[in-house]
Protein backbone atom coordinates (compact mmCIF):
# COMPACT_ATOMS: atom_id res chain seq x y z
CA UNK A 1 0.00 0.00 0.00
CA UNK A 2 1.82 3.28 -0.92
CA UNK A 3 0.75 6.68 0.69
CA UNK A 4 1.14 10.38 -0.75
CA UNK A 5 3.34 12.70 1.30
CA UNK A 6 2.27 15.99 1.20
CA UNK A 7 3.15 19.07 3.09
CA UNK A 8 2.22 22.80 3.13
CA UNK A 9 5.84 23.47 4.77
CA UNK A 10 7.66 21.72 1.22
CA UNK A 11 6.99 24.11 -2.30
CA UNK A 12 4.03 22.49 -3.84
CA UNK A 13 4.23 19.73 -6.65
CA UNK A 14 4.60 21.66 -9.99
CA UNK A 15 3.80 18.62 -12.25
CA UNK A 16 2.23 15.25 -12.26
CA UNK A 17 4.35 13.99 -9.30
CA UNK A 18 3.82 13.97 -5.08
CA UNK A 19 6.23 15.39 -2.91
CA UNK A 20 7.04 12.13 -1.98
CA UNK A 21 5.40 8.35 -1.84
CA UNK A 22 5.58 5.64 1.25
CA UNK A 23 5.44 2.47 0.74
CA UNK A 24 5.69 0.64 4.05
CA UNK A 25 8.69 2.17 5.87
CA UNK A 26 10.51 3.42 2.90
CA UNK A 27 9.85 6.61 1.49
CA UNK A 28 10.58 7.74 -1.91
CA UNK A 29 10.93 11.92 -2.29
CA UNK A 30 10.76 13.69 -5.32
CA UNK A 31 13.36 16.10 -6.32
CA UNK A 32 13.02 19.22 -4.53
CA UNK A 33 14.70 22.64 -5.52
CA UNK A 34 14.85 26.01 -3.72
CA UNK A 35 11.30 27.42 -4.07
CA UNK A 36 10.18 29.15 -0.86
CA UNK A 37 7.06 27.49 -0.37
CA UNK A 38 5.08 30.20 0.69
CA UNK A 39 5.84 32.28 -2.25
CA UNK A 40 6.82 29.11 -5.09
CA UNK A 41 9.79 31.34 -5.73
CA UNK A 42 13.42 30.76 -5.89
CA UNK A 43 15.16 31.68 -2.77
CA UNK A 44 17.40 33.44 -4.55
CA UNK A 45 20.41 33.65 -7.18
CA UNK A 46 23.29 32.89 -4.53
CA UNK A 47 23.93 29.18 -4.74
CA UNK A 48 24.72 28.36 -1.13
CA UNK A 49 20.91 30.05 -0.04
CA UNK A 50 19.45 28.05 -2.97
CA UNK A 51 21.35 25.13 -1.47
CA UNK A 52 19.52 25.76 1.87
CA UNK A 53 16.35 26.12 0.57
CA UNK A 54 16.46 22.96 -0.70
CA UNK A 55 17.43 21.37 2.33
CA UNK A 56 15.20 23.11 4.40
CA UNK A 57 12.30 21.43 2.03
CA UNK A 58 13.66 18.30 2.02
CA UNK A 59 13.40 18.70 5.90
CA UNK A 60 9.88 19.40 5.83
CA UNK A 61 9.03 16.79 3.86
CA UNK A 62 11.03 14.09 5.68
CA UNK A 63 8.86 15.55 8.79
CA UNK A 64 5.73 15.34 7.15
CA UNK A 65 6.43 11.52 6.17
CA UNK A 66 7.20 11.32 10.24
CA UNK A 67 10.83 10.52 9.70
CA UNK A 68 14.06 12.99 9.96
CA UNK A 69 16.55 14.13 7.68
CA UNK A 70 18.97 11.68 8.88
CA UNK A 71 16.32 8.91 8.26
CA UNK A 72 17.59 9.48 4.42
CA UNK A 73 19.45 6.20 2.64
CA UNK A 74 20.35 7.85 -0.17
CA UNK A 75 20.39 11.35 -1.78
CA UNK A 76 20.48 12.11 -5.36
CA UNK A 77 22.06 15.49 -6.23
CA UNK A 78 22.37 17.05 -9.47
CA UNK A 79 23.89 19.98 -10.01
CA UNK A 80 24.64 22.63 -13.14
CA UNK A 81 28.10 22.91 -12.12
CA UNK A 82 29.99 20.54 -10.25
CA UNK A 83 32.37 23.61 -9.02
CA UNK A 84 29.48 23.65 -6.18
CA UNK A 85 30.38 20.81 -4.47
CA UNK A 86 32.14 21.87 -2.00
CA UNK A 87 29.24 24.29 -0.98
CA UNK A 88 26.95 20.89 -1.13
CA UNK A 89 29.21 19.58 1.54
CA UNK A 90 29.37 22.57 3.36
CA UNK A 91 25.59 22.74 3.74
CA UNK A 92 25.10 19.17 3.86
CA UNK A 93 27.22 18.97 7.00
CA UNK A 94 24.88 21.21 8.37
CA UNK A 95 21.61 18.81 8.48
CA UNK A 96 23.29 15.33 8.73
CA UNK A 97 25.09 13.56 11.31
CA UNK A 98 27.22 10.89 10.38
CA UNK A 99 27.04 8.05 9.58
CA UNK A 100 26.01 9.81 6.10
CA UNK A 101 24.04 8.72 3.38
CA UNK A 102 24.79 7.16 0.46
CA UNK A 103 24.67 9.67 -2.43
CA UNK A 104 25.66 10.60 -6.39
CA UNK A 105 26.12 13.99 -7.58
CA UNK A 106 26.23 15.20 -11.38
CA UNK A 107 26.36 17.92 -13.52
CA UNK A 108 23.64 18.63 -15.81
CA UNK A 109 22.53 20.73 -18.43
CA UNK A 110 19.69 22.14 -16.88
CA UNK A 111 16.76 21.95 -14.23
CA UNK A 112 13.28 23.49 -13.58
CA UNK A 113 12.99 26.93 -13.30
CA UNK A 114 16.87 27.35 -14.02
CA UNK A 115 17.77 26.58 -10.94
CA UNK A 116 21.67 25.60 -9.80
CA UNK A 117 20.39 22.56 -7.87
CA UNK A 118 17.99 19.81 -7.39
CA UNK A 119 17.82 16.69 -5.07
CA UNK A 120 15.98 13.96 -4.28
CA UNK A 121 16.19 10.69 -2.13
CA UNK A 122 15.01 7.74 -0.31
CA UNK A 123 14.37 7.78 3.34
CA UNK A 124 13.75 4.53 5.53
CA UNK A 125 11.52 5.09 8.50
CA UNK A 126 12.76 3.87 11.63
CA UNK A 127 10.70 0.52 12.98
CA UNK A 128 9.98 0.84 16.35
CA UNK A 129 7.20 -1.59 16.43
Amino acid sequence: MKTIINTEHAPSAIGTYSQAVKVNNTVYLSGQIPLVPATMEIVSADFAEQTQQVFKNLVAVCEAAGGTINDMVKLNIFLQDLENFATVNEVMSQYFQQPYPARAAVQVARLPKDVAIEIDGIMELPNYS
